[in-house]
């Protein structure tokens, strides 16, 4: 089997797309329905990819054993659901890394923990809906990030093999789901880390600080897969 890398997967929220600051605004305008002022976006970044669980933690100190939790998760949603791309927008950088991948005759796909019903309209709205070859929520299939079965969903939609795959995410959950799933893996050191976060700890192949970054981290692995097959 050819282990040239054929598909580029990519994490949502914090590695395709700066969702950031509609989170935001959902968690902060649920606050002040609730009498609570807004937090600081510095203080809600970092939570973004530990999804409503960590938001609502955040902003209003409880767990899913809270009565109150189940409510508040739905309002949440709600305010969100209705503001999705207000101001979300790709990273800097990352149309050309989108469409580099696209040229060089590799496809790309998005794996993310977000439901579906949240990230297909906002992969829509993105308008990279018939560019994807895979869109992968958190419910697609039975399990979510870490367990590998939503990345292994999403490279059979993309016609490739594990190993010919990269993913790409700024969570430890992240590079977890794509070693245990035999794929290559990259840290979005650009995305949601927290200050306690020791991406370096995670085992990637590999950390990149910029969008563009990832062109050359592929550039190079490709090259080192060149050299060895001629060395055979």
């Amino acid at each position: 089997m050819n282990n040239s890398l054929r598909t580029v997967l990519f994490d949502l929220d914090g590695t395709l797309a700066d969702t950031a600051p509609d989170l935001t605004y959902a968690l902060n305008t649920l606050r002040e329905q609730e009498g609570r002022p807004a937090l600081p976006p510095a203080a809600i970044r970092p939570m973004i990819s530990h999804g409503t669980k960590g938001l609502l933690q955040l902003g209003f100190d409880i767990t899913p054993d809270d009565a109150a939790f189940g409510g508040l998760r739905q309002r949440l949603l709600a305010l969100y659901r209705a503001h999705l791309t207000r101001e979300t927008r790709l990273f800097p950088g990352m149309a050309e890394v989108l469409e580099r991948i696209e040229q060089s005759g590799m496809n790309w796909g998005v794996v993310t923990n977000k439901p579906a019903f949240l990230t297909e309209p906002l992969i829509e709205q993105l308008g990279l809906t018939s560019r994807a070859a895979c869109v992968v929520s958190g419910d697609t299939t039975p399990h979510s990030k870490p367990h590998p079965a939503p990345i292994l969903h999403a490279c059979a939609l993309a016609g490739s093999h594990a190993a010919q795959c990269l993913y790409i995410g700024d969570a430890q959950c992240d590079i977890e789901a794509g070693r245990r799933a035999g794929m290559k893996t990259l840290v979005a050191a650009f995305g949601y880390l927290a200050a306690e976060d020791q991406p370096a700890a995670w085992n990637a192949d590999g950390i990149v600080e910029r969008p563009a970054a990832i062109l050359q981290w592929i550039a190079g692995y490709e090259n080192a897969a060149r050299r060895c097959a001629a060395d055979v």
